[in-house]
C-alpha cells in the first residue's frame, strides 16, 4: 500500500511505547497523598493519550475548567517528571520494527503532542529512539496535533515530501493530522484508545494490530 513511501513518522505514547504506567503512577501518587485510595492501573491506562488532562480526570474527576487544574497539573507534570522511565516499556515487535526501517534504508521519526520538556529526556533515556532523525514534541512548533504543522516539521527535518511519508498514531486527531499533511495514515488499534474508540471511522489508509503489521505494507529493502 505504501510501496513508494520514503520516510515513516510515529506518535510516541501508546504507538511506540507504553507510558501508562508511569502516567497513571504520577497522577496515583497525588490521590495516595490527599488520604484517596489508590487506583489500578487499567483505571488510568485508556485515558493515558490525554496526559495529564486524561489522567487527573480519572483520578479527581477533574476537568481543565476546574479552578485548581492548573495547580494540580503542574504536581502531575513534576510526578511524572522525575519518574517518567521506571515502569514505561516498548511495545512488543516495536524494536524489530524499527529495526527493520533502518535496514531497508527508510528513515524514521516521532511527532508528539508531549512538551519537549519531557519528550527529550525521556527518548535520550531510551536507547530506540538513537536512528530516529527527527522528533518533534508538542510545543516544537506553534500548533499541536490534529493541525499538520508539526508533521510538516518532521518531513522538513528528515527532507522527505510529505506526500511521501506514513504516519503511524493511535488516537484519532494522529490520522486527522496525517490526513491534513497529505501523508499516509496508519491507526494503530493496539494503542491505549483502539478499544474505545471506532478507529474504522477515523479514515485511515490502513489499520494494524502490532507494530510488525507495518512492515507488510512498506517496500522491501
Amino acid at each position: 500500500m505504501f510501496e513508494q513511501a520514503q520516510a515513516v513518522l510515529f506518535d510516541l505514547d501508546g504507538t511506540l511505547i507504553d507510558s501508562a504506567p508511569d502516567l497513571g503512577a504520577a497522577a496515583d501518587k497525588m490521590r495516595v497523598e490527599r488520604g484517596l485510595p489508590s487506583l489500578p492501573l487499567e483505571t488510568y491506562r485508556p485515558m493515558a493519550g490525554a496526559g495529564a488532562r486524561g489522567m487527573l480526570g480519572i483520578a479527581f474527576g477533574m476537568t481543565p475548567e476546574h479552578p485548581d487544574f492548573m495547580q494540580f497539573r503542574e504536581e502531575f507534570f513534576v510526578n511524572y517528571e522525575n519518574a517518567m522511565t521506571e515502569r514505561t516499556r516498548i511495545f512488543d515487535g516495536v524494536v524489530d520494527m524499527i529495526d527493520a526501517l533502518v535496514q531497508r534504508g527508510l528513515p524514521w521519526g516521532v511527532v508528539t503532542n508531549k512538551s519537549s520538556r519531557f519528550t527529550d529526556p525521556l527518548t535520550a533515556a531510551m536507547p530506540l529512539f538513537a536512528t530516529a532523525r527527527a522528533i518533534v514534541s508538542g510545543d516544537t512548533t506553534p500548533h499541536a496535533k490534529p493541525h499538520p504543522e508539526p508533521l510538516f516539521e518532521a518531513a522538513r527535518r528528515l527532507q522527505v515530501a510529505p506526500e511521501r511519508c506514513v504516519y503511524v498514531g493511535d488516537d484519532e486527531r494522529d490520522i486527522v493530522a496525517g490526513l491534513a499533511a497529505g501523508m499516509g495514515t496508519v491507526a494503530a488499534s493496539y494503542g491505549y484508545l483502539g478499544q474505545q474508540a471506532d478507529v474504522s471511522r477515523w479514515n485511515a489508509h490502513l489499520h494494524i494490530h502490532s507494530p510488525l503489521d507495518l512492515l507488510k505494507s512498506l517496500r522491501s529493502a
